[in-house]
């Protein structure tokens, strides 16, 4: 492991961007009024993903934006 304070967080490899989720297709949803339909996992996991982007965009203030 490398302690080198001098290398940022922006040069460490093993930090990637954060890749949103798959939305679902149409055909994903039966539309029965599933208690948990793939939709709301979907938002479940889109709300994750912007929180993970949010925390990363902190940590590599320099990255282009997504």
């Amino acid at each position: 492991m490398n302690d080198d304070p001098s290398r940022s967080a922006a040069s460490l490899p093993d930090d990637p961007r954060p890749q949103p989720p798959e939305k679902p297709l149409p055909q994903e949803c039966c539309e029965s009024g599933c208690p948990i339909c793939v939709y709301d996992l979907y938002a479940d996991a889109l709300e994750q993903y912007r929180q993970a982007l949010a925390a990363w965009e902190q940590r590599h203030p320099q990255a282009p934006p997504a």
